[in-house]
């Protein structure tokens, strides 16, 4: 199902492009993809093995979504992402959840043995712990046993005599299980297990960081759903380090896509290092994570876009501050940019 060339370190190095930090759940989930696509192999020659599912936990904005949307480009298999609190506001979960697979099919172009082994993410899957208490919504746990067929494997109907078997899809959940910690902070007490310190320590880290699925009992997730999903893997909370790091490093970092915009315009964006840090102290002040880091930086560049398209003799914009008004530098005149894109606005 994989070429040789795709192994958990390739996938890893391509995840590590596209997103900052989380350096242990890139490794848990890379393992987890690359053992679930081997299985598919093994399952073709006949060999009865169990699928694994996944369980992310981090709170919002730690880039849960961002990471299995990479993941899916890296392997080019189709992928559809779902609220688990779209579907227990509504009485027609099983209408939901044949949707979802809709959406997959629709991926796949319409190949619906390609859907067959493609990837779900079911997003917010903490919120699913209890009922929402409203009159047309559904319990949470209600939920959980609509999802567990779907998730061991089963044929479902999409419409006039067609179906998709679930068995080959991987499903990931993820949530930020606010209150999870305290559980484990009264549920863990491992004592001396190993023969050196160093050995110690890091095996006790280990343990104490690992969820138990009797933590998840206590959090709200029944025992059938939490046995569908074996595979656990923790995101950290972002530092401003971190923050600083997803705004200017990654590939399709926001800092490097408006830097595009301009030099189609002839003109240079800088950016100081001092501008990013602003932006991630309002981000954690924010508490959100990564997620409030765009529209930050979409407030920033909006003078800039709304004045460089009708002035061509700018040729360098520099922001050296979030609080201090943009820097525009004239190019020079024998620059042949400019002239182009002075007689572009003449005509």
């Amino acid at each position: 199902m994989l070429p040789k060339e795709v192994t958990p370190r390739a996938i890893v190095e391509y995840l590590d492009q596209y997103v900052v930090g989380q350096d242990e759940a890139k490794r848990t989930l890379a393992v987890a993809v690359y053992a679930h696509y081997r299985k598919l192999s093994a399952l073709e020659r006949g060999e009865a093995i169990a699928k694994s599912n996944v369980l992310l936990i981090g709170s919002s904005g730690t880039g849960k979504t961002l990471m299995c949307e990479t993941l899916s480009r890296c392997l080019a298999v189709p992928f559809v992402t779902a609220d688990a609190t779209s579907l227990a506001q509504t009485r027609y979960v099983n209408e939901e959840i044949e949707a979802i697979l809709q959406r997959l099919v629709d991926k796949a172009d319409g190949d619906a043995r390609r859907a067959a082994r493609g990837i779900v993410f079911i997003d917010e899957i903490d919120k699913l712990k209890a009922s929402s208490g409203q009159a047309n919504a559904t319990s949470g746990e209600s939920v959980q046993h609509a999802l567990l067929k779907i998730m061991e494997g089963a044929p479902v109907k999409l419409g006039a005599e067609r179906y998709i078997d679930t068995t080959n899809i991987l499903f990931i959940c993820g949530g930020a299980f606010v209150g999870l910690e305290k559980i484990m902070s009264r549920t863990h007490s491992f004592g001396f297990i190993a023969t050196s310190e160093t050995d110690n320590q890091t095996i006790l880290d280990r343990l104490n960081n690992r969820v138990k699925p009797t933590d998840l009992f206590e959090f709200g997730l029944i025992p059938e759903f939490t046995g569908r999903l074996p595979v656990i893997a923790r995101f950290s909370d972002l530092s401003k380090s971190m923050l600083v790091r997803i705004m200017s490093v990654p590939k399709n970092a926001i800092y490097h896509q408006f830097r595009e915009v301009l030099r189609a315009e002839g003109v240079e964006l800088v950016v100081a290092p001092l501008v990013f840090e602003q932006i991630a102290e309002i981000a954690i002040e924010y508490k959100t994570g990564g997620r409030s880091l765009r529209g930050i930086f979409e407030e920033l560049m909006t003078p800039i876009l709304y004045v460089v398209p009708d002035h061509p003799q700018i040729g360098r914009v520099e922001v050296a501050s979030l609080f201090e008004a943009p820097r525009y530098f004239k190019r020079s005149a024998s620059d042949p940019a400019a002239a182009e894109r002075a007689a572009e606005k003449k005509d």
